[in-house]
């Protein structure tokens, strides 16, 4: 069974001025993209993908994808090196913190509480077995959290571009 790893809260999308059209651009390497492991946990709204990269290389790459499609990357944390600085172990772990808002304020006008989940986050992190894993909240899990109503193509549209660049992170 693949490892879900558990994060606090995950987000949607505010910052920049790209266009919706190109944060949902497709992956220029579909082809790898087929041999990864994707997991859908409903229990905890994660999706999960399995990288083909050290947790610092995927972390380097999503940022770089993120920037390249117009969104802003507004923090990145590496827990492993906070933790380091209190003199405690962890394995691996950092969040990229991001987003844009011509697609998270649609969404936050469709139901404002879902603010409390906005900038959209990222997680990559190193499990136990050093497998890495790329996590994010399904946005259909944040729509049945707030209950939004009648907001099904901005769902989809972030449905899509957090696909795309979880996608293109994780690939060969």
């Amino acid at each position: 069974m693949i490892k879900i790893i558990s994060i606090a809260a995950l987000a949607l999308a505010v910052s920049s001025c790209a266009s919706v059209e190109n944060i949902l651009g497709s992956s220029n390497d579909s082809t790898s993209v087929k041999e990864t492991t994707t997991s859908l946990n409903t229990k905890n709204g994660l999706i999960t993908l399995q990288s083909n990269h050290s947790v610092t290389d995927t972390a380097d790459k999503l940022a770089s994808i993120i920037e390249s499609k117009g969104m802003k990357v507004f923090a990145r944390v590496d827990h492993q090196k906070n933790a380091q600085g209190v003199n405690s172990t962890l394995r691996p772990t950092q969040v990229i913190i991001f987003g844009n808002p011509k697609a998270g304020t649609p969404l936050m006008n469709c139901e404002q509480s879902v603010a409390i989940d906005l900038p959209q986050k990222i997680l990559i992190s190193e499990g136990a077995d050093k497998r890495v894993w790329l996590s994010y909240n399904n946005p259909e899990y944040l729509k049945s959290r707030h209950n939004i109503k009648g907001c099904d193509s901005e769902i989809d549209n972030i449905s899509k571009a957090l696909n795309n660049v979880s996608k293109a992170a994780v690939a060969k």
